[in-house]
């Protein structure tokens, strides 16, 4: 039986799909390529297409026996979001249905679901705990969480038991060096200052140095890449023993604010890397720490590499080998 890991060619999809080929699993994957990388894909069976394509979707599940589907198929720009909310809402919520109805067609039950702590919008609390509001602040985090709902739904209806990872900012490239970061544009915070470290950028921007932090600067959660596919793999694991539906948050257990991220890239790059004040952005919270304490014990997940330094020196290992990112060097 496969895994049919969708978006699968994209940066945390490649990374789990070597983490189960690395333990014998039959892989299938399906991936549009508009994100996803050709050459980040290690093994399994690729399809190139996309998932509201009724036919194509329906191939898929014909030709393969599958059991169980990882799905990471979606866009994922905050800021895009909020200027074409309507592209959103039709890959990654109708994507979605279009994905949930073929699975019940052809009797797959088990999906696991790479969501996003943006779901929970403004925190109440830090770290956040999987029972807090859901309150999105952007069509991204909203959509993903209609998608969460839409999975509750048809688990009730239909029996496709789901469990759903929340986490915000993953970073880091696979041990093998094989794959890494390669996005187009690139919003996240690591690449950008490794891509400052390597002369590709002017400079670093940091916004705001004035929050109630202990460095003025805002904290985030940063988990390898390699650790979030691990908690993939086991919430499939989950699933293949017949246990309920569940939701559950990723994080390292500690946050890191953006002077602590670029001062580390300095030691671990020993490069210059400018950075230049500016104003803060609207709606960008002091501290966004998610807790896992459900993760840990009832998925029995443990990052392996919650370091900020060996995170980032597996990026910079994988940055400084591929500067310009897949099948470009």
């Amino acid at each position: 039986m496969a895994v049919l890991v969708t978006g699968g060619a994209g940066y945390i999809g490649s990374h789990t799909v070597a983490a189960l080929l690395e333990r014998g699993e039959e892989i299938v994957i399906v991936d549009n390529l508009q994100q996803g990388h050709r050459e980040a894909v290690l093994g399994g069976k690729l399809y190139e297409g996309d998932l509201r394509d009724e036919a194509f979707l329906d191939q898929v599940f014909k030709e393969n026996s599958i059991d169980a589907v990882i799905h990471f198929a979606a866009n994922s720009l905050v800021g895009e979001s909020m200027t074409n909310p309507g592209k959103y809402y039709h890959n990654n919520v109708y994507g979605t249905l279009c994905l949930l109805e073929a699975m019940n067609k052809n009797g797959v039950k088990r999906i696991v679901f790479s969501s996003t702590a943006a779901t929970y919008g403004e925190p109440e609390r830090v770290p956040i705990d999987e029972h807090d509001r859901t309150v999105p602040t952007n069509a991204y985090g909203e959509t993903k969480l209609a998608m969460e709902k839409m999975m509750k739904w048809f688990d009730t209806a239909h029996g496709i038991h789901y469990v759903s990872l929340r986490y915000f900012n993953a970073a880091g490239a696979h041990a093998s060096g094989k794959i890494g970061e390669d996005h187009s544009p690139e919003t996240h915070l690591i690449p950008i200052v490794l891509q400052a470290a390597l002369g590709q950028r002017p400079h670093i921007s940091v916004f705001g140095d004035d929050y109630p932090t202990e460095d003025g600067t805002c904290i985030r959660d940063y988990i390898h890449v390699s650790d979030l596919a691990d908690a993939h793999v086991l919430a499939v694991d989950r699933l293949r023993r017949g246990e309920d539906s569940a939701v559950y948050n990723l994080g390292n257990g500690q946050g890191f604010s953006v002077k602590q991220v670029i001062d580390i890239a300095r030691n671990v790059t020993e490069r210059e890397i400018p950075v230049v004040m500016e104003a803060r952005r609207a709606g960008d919270p002091a501290v966004l720490i998610a807790s896992s304490d459900r993760a840990r014990k009832e998925l029995g997940w443990q990052p392996k590499r919650d370091k900020l330094d060996d995170i980032i020196r597996s990026a910079w290992q994988w940055h400084s080998a591929n500067p310009n990112g897949y099948g470009k060097n």
